[in-house]
């Protein structure tokens, strides 16, 4: 929490990531614009606020885009105002505003969570159809071999596929990318990214989910990736699950 606190520390920072709140996924150009600042010292800024986790980047081609995580702050409220019975913190409102913005393309939510495990468990997690079941409530079934198809599997004995897609990028154990819809509505799609990063002897698990179609799809996938990935993260660290927790996320969102 430390590094947390002393990025938010800074008032210059904190102008940073209230901008990043207002129109997310920006260049370090776009973000410093009008601050009256060396780019030197926008980077030094910038790459704080990434050391704690409150920034994270996207690579588009050329361009490096920069998002606002709020995960920590969502944990500094598990933390201190949990304790006083508070709602949690809530990360809804900042996604509300990065969707009702023009995205121009932009990825609509990226979520990034730090997991003490190795990058291949983290992989196995996401596409083992038993690990994802016992931690997600779907199976996630597929060969995972690019252009294949996969689909998100109830585990109520029907069998039935949630959501349906395909592997567009599979490059184990580090990237995978797959399209996202509605089982019954096949043809409005969304796309989901796993980046799975070493990060000293822990693993940085960055989730991007593009092409969401409006404000309403934008706060569910933000509420349920939370959810699950923070169940996925109890499961490889302590070996099991939360208390149960009824987090069925839309199907074209996250499952």
């Amino acid at each position: 929490m430390e590094p947390v606190f002393r990025a938010l520390a800074d008032p210059t920072r904190r102008q940073l990531l209230d901008r990043l709140h207002a129109n997310n996924g920006q260049t370090l150009g776009e973000l410093c614009d009008g601050l009256g600042m060396t780019r030197q010292a926008a980077t030094q800024h910038v790459e704080l606020l990434e050391a704690a986790n409150l920034i994270s980047t996207v690579r588009r081609g050329r361009t490096k885009l920069h998002y606002l995580n709020p995960v920590p702050l969502h944990d500094i409220g598990e933390r201190w105002i949990g304790k006083f019975e508070q709602p949690r913190l809530r990360m809804l409102s900042a996604v509300r505003h990065r969707a009702e913005h023009d995205m121009s393309g932009k990825p609509t939510f990226v979520y990034v969570t730090y997991i003490e495990s190795s990058a291949e468990r983290v992989w196995r997690a996401l596409t083992d159809p038993d690990l994802t079941a016992e931690y997600w409530g779907h199976s996630n079934v597929s060969d995972w071999q690019v252009g294949s198809p996969w689909e998100h599997r109830r585990t109520d004995g029907s069998g039935t596929a949630h959501v349906v897609g395909e592997v567009l990028e599979a490059e184990p154990p580090h990237r995978l990318v797959t399209t996202w819809a509605d089982a019954g509505s096949p043809e409005v799609k969304t796309r989901v990214t796993f980046a799975i990063e070493p990060f000293g002897a822990i693993v940085r698990l960055t989730v991007t989910h593009e092409d969401l179609p409006d404000v309403e799809q934008a706060e569910l996938a933000a509420s349920g990736w939370s959810a699950v990935l923070s169940n996925l993260k109890s499961l490889l660290e302590t070996g099991h699950v939360l208390p149960e927790t009824p987090w069925e996320m839309p199907a074209g969102n996250a499952g």
